[in-house]
């Protein structure tokens, strides 16, 4: 049997992450390079000319004398938390493929239970981002899934209030063999939601395969052909060889989702989705995925808590309002 390389890929252990970030220092000026990797460039008038505050670890410009910390402006904006610990979040965050609930985070990192929500919820909003304009093109497979599950006296089926609805996308190459995902929370499975994802999401004429749920002939409007294999559901979809990985990938979701989190609000849900598709899209390079997180992370606009705390798929150009 031979072994599978995505799983048994080299990442980075933790004596190896310690020995590259495991001081503040180390951790500063792998910021500082990721920033500004052609040298400090002040955001104020742009000129390169600049001193270093030893006793704050500022940068200030020569010229204008506007002072500028190495987080000013990005992700990490206004933190109290040592770089070593965003560090270490990024590495529990990126190296576990089932991801890392923010009580597990705070055991590990030794912080507070909201400072660790904030992070996770920081990182994954950067993530999000990331993914926003992933699109998918060629053969894709899609389905509708849900998040969440029945409570007593509650309404069932469908239309039940504690469930989340999401669409659940994966492009697959010639060979059959998925190259990336899209997992999207809609408000609800209509004509509108799905014709709304399809322009934004898909490339035109590309093959949509379904298990012929009807507002999935929507796709043709984009326009995509819709191949619908009509199954009835339940273990006969998963059987359907037309429709493996886009199972595949809603059975390994599911999985890491129920083993790492006890709830998910429904207004979170989709940077937990966005999470497990930014790993998924990135799983043949482990080892760099680090510094990528990192290099966005700095792209990513300030975001404090009470912005966190809303809706999360407001952010998006298709999401559910």
């Amino acid at each position: 049997m031979s072994i599978n390389k995505i799983q048994f890929q080299k990442g980075i252990s933790i004596l190896e992450f310690m020995e590259i970030h495991g001081t503040e220092d180390q951790c500063f000026d792998a910021l500082y390079k990721l920033r500004w990797p052609n040298g400090f460039v002040c955001p104020g008038c742009a000129s390169q000319k600049f001193c270093q505050l030893s006793a704050r670890k500022l940068l200030q410009c020569n010229q204008c004398h506007k002072q500028t910390s190495i987080t000013a402006g990005t992700i990490f904006s206004g933190t109290k938390l040592l770089l070593k610990t965003w560090f270490m979040g990024i590495y529990f965050m990126t190296q576990n493929k089932k991801g890392i609930s923010a009580l597990d985070l705070k055991r590990k990192l030794g912080i507070s239970y909201k400072a660790s929500w904030r992070m996770r919820h920081k990182l994954m909003q950067v993530m999000m981002e990331r993914e926003e304009n992933n699109t998918l093109s060629g053969r894709i497979e899609l389905d509708d899934a849900y998040l969440g599950g029945e409570r007593a006296g509650r309404k069932r089926g469908r239309g039940s209030e504690n469930k989340t609805p999401f669409l659940v996308a994966v492009q697959t190459d010639q060979a059959g063999h998925p190259q990336k995902i899209q997992l999207q929370r809609v408000d609800g499975f209509k004509k509108k939601s799905i014709h709304k994802w399809a322009k934004s999401s898909i490339e035109p004429h590309s093959l949509v395969v379904s298990d012929g749920l009807a507002c999935f002939a929507e796709v043709t409007k984009v326009p995509c052909r819709h191949e619908a294999i009509v199954c009835g559901g339940g273990c006969a979809s998963i059987e359907k060889e037309a429709l493996y990985w886009v199972n595949t990938t809603l059975g390994n979701l599911k999985t890491a989702l129920r083993s790492t989190y006890h709830w998910i609000k429904p207004k979170h849900a989709q940077r937990y989705l966005a999470e497990f598709q930014y790993k998924f899209n990135r799983r043949y390079e482990l080892g760099s995925m680090i510094d990528r997180l990192l290099f966005v992370s700095l792209k990513a606009a300030p975001m404090p808590e009470w912005m966190l705390r809303l809706d999360s798929s407001n952010w998006l150009r298709f999401g559910a309002n």
